[in-house]
């Protein structure tokens, strides 16, 4: 509790942090005018555009926190992450090819698709779960099912239509929160939630499962029913991130690595403080991306790995500290 205390704390920083500034500058008198004022410019700025997108950034990267502890957990691989089952993977085609048949402006239906590639993924590797309990099935077959979704994802840049179809379907893989609403926000809290209550659920067979594939099974709990749980759980977060956000690696590797010493490496206590550390990387990879200074404002899958590739390299050489120790 006093750790989620704490990471619940620097949520709330991150996300002030993440309001307060960005491209434009604001005097003092400006902040004070937004919150006297609600319809006024500056009020514009950080109420209507910055707050909504950066409760999109922080709802994505827990989604990704959270299916990255699940996904180790249930894989006891620690390098496992929401892309090796290929839900990402699928994911970003599916909205791919949504952008390509010129789907884009509809309403929804970007979002649909890259959840609807996302749970297609999701109940194939849910039936494979359901009947192997090995962690190296799920892992290879996850591992074609990745790259049958880039292999997609190429087709379609192949036969994208013109250059700036390409763009889009580009932009959109790279990853970014940019020009998101409370609307975008409200449409992902069902899928989200949903998938938050499978993981939860799935805890139990988590810890199960650190203990050892026989211990698991003389647990008497149902473990095929919580393996399916586990992957649907993840592969609805996985396509809701996806969905608002774009393809953005990286957070649903690190954020679980970064909470799990503070518990006792329990996959079950890891849920929770993955999801809130997941939440404050994303949110502070979207802030950066917004004032770090160039021409065009940086993609936040571009960002994650600039940043987040070097931290998570400092915490895989501490973790190898101590398991020498």
């Amino acid at each position: 509790m006093r750790l989620i205390l704490l990471l619940t704390l620097g949520l709330g920083g991150a996300l002030a942090l993440s309001v307060a500034f960005g491209e434009t500058t604001l005097s003092a008198g400006q902040y004070l005018d937004a919150f006297v004022r609600p319809g006024s410019p500056a009020a514009e700025i950080l109420f209507g555009i910055r707050a909504p997108r950066t409760c999109c950034a922080a709802m994505a990267g827990a989604a990704l926190g959270l299916a990255g502890a699940v996904m180790q957990g249930l894989l006891r691989n620690p390098l496992a992450e929401p892309g090796v089952l290929g839900v990402s993977a699928w994911s970003g085609s599916a909205a791919a090819l949504a952008i390509v048949l010129g789907l884009g402006a509809a309403p929804g239906a970007l979002e649909g698709a890259a959840l609807g590639g996302a749970l297609a993924a999701g109940a194939a590797v849910a039936l494979l779960a359901a009947r192997f309990r090995e962690p190296e099935t799920l892992i290879l077959f996850g591992v074609a099912l990745a790259a049958l979704g880039g292999a997609t994802t190429a087709l379609i840049f192949n036969l994208s239509p013109s250059p700036i179809t390409l763009a889009e379907v580009l932009a959109w893989l790279q990853g970014s929160v940019a020009n998101r609403d409370w609307s975008d926000l409200a449409w992902a809290v069902a899928p989200i939630a949903l998938g938050t209550a499978l993981c939860a659920y799935a805890g139990a067979g988590l810890r199960m499962l650190a203990l050892g594939d026989e211990t698991a099974a003389l647990s008497g709990l149902p473990m095929a029913r919580l393996r399916v749980a586990a992957v649907a759980g993840a592969a609805l977060l996985t396509g809701a991130s996806v969905a608002m956000a774009g393809v953005i690696g990286f957070v649903g590797l690190a954020a679980p690595h970064l909470v799990r010493g503070a518990v006792s490496d329990d996959p079950a206590r890891t849920l929770a403080p993955s999801a809130i550390a997941g939440a404050i990387l994303l949110t502070l990879a979207d802030l950066l991306a917004r004032v770090i200074p160039s021409e065009t404002e940086l993609r936040l899958g571009v960002v994650t790995a600039l940043f987040g590739a070097p931290l998570f390299a400092l915490v895989a050489w501490r973790a190898a500290r101590s398991w020498r120790a």
